[in-house]
């Protein structure tokens, strides 16, 4: 009898936080984990940590994701089951700066980041899901945020929420560009998390921001694609 693979699941970003908490989780569900992170130093240390393998990737760099999609089939083969964007980036340094303020430059480095980064990500990574070692359960989560949600958005943040809301959309395209090939996408609201994002203040622990990425990845049906979840249940974009 042959013994069948684990799932491949690589992570954007994960060096640290809900990415470090996820691929650690992953790691301990049986997952062969890539940790991918933009500082090849703090990447490696955190791949170390966990016992997972390592990729240098840098979301907001084109050449940094082509010589990264190209690496990949060289260090871990042609197969990828799971791809979850999390890297992302919180421009806004001033909370009280509304849209009214806000330059085009930091709306350009949030979207190249939050947006522009897992789309290029995606497209570069899909061969290697088109190859998953099980097409029905292939799937994205793009890393997303109650704060691109348009239903309930404030004047908060302005060139982070943008980008999610553009991540959202993204979300919408990919799933519906890839539904004849089986491949689910689905964008994740983690909540305000205790990260070095979201501050000591926040509501979450990262285990519990953790849980509706880690349910996307291994539970959910694989049948629920374009959707926007928060704890484990779809809410509106």
């Amino acid at each position: 009898m042959t013994t069948k693979s684990p799932q491949t699941v690589l992570i954007t970003g994960a060096n640290r936080g809900l990415g470090y908490e996820t691929a650690k989780t992953l790691k301990q569900l049986g997952l062969r984990v890539i940790l991918s992170a933009r500082d090849t130093i703090k990447g490696q240390e955190a791949a170390d940590k966990l016992a997972v393998e390592f990729l240098p990737l840098d979301v907001s760099n084109t050449t940094s994701i082509s010589q990264a999609a190209k690496k990949y089939q060289s260090l871990f083969g042609n197969t990828l089951d799971i791809l979850i964007n999390n890297a992302g980036i919180f421009p806004d340094t001033n909370d009280q700066a509304s849209i009214l303020e806000t330059s085009p430059e930091l709306i350009h480095q949030a979207l190249l980041t939050n947006t522009t980064g897992p789309m290029l990500v995606t497209q570069h990574f899909l061969p290697y899901l088109e190859n998953s070692s099980d097409p029905s359960k292939a799937r994205i989560i793009n890393l997303s945020s109650k704060l691109g949600q348009l239903s309930s958005m404030q004047a908060t943040a302005p060139a982070y929420s943008i980008s999610k809301t553009a991540l959202n959309a993204l979300t919408r395209q990919q799933s519906a560009a890839l539904a004849t090939k089986n491949i689910c996408v689905n964008a994740v609201s983690p909540g305000w998390v205790r990260t070095d994002m979201g501050g000591k203040h926040a509501d979450l622990s990262v285990t519990e921001g953790a849980d509706s990425i880690i349910w996307l990845a291994t539970q959910a049906p694989s049948t629920l694609t374009g959707a926007f979840i928060r704890n484990r249940k779809q809410i509106e974009w």
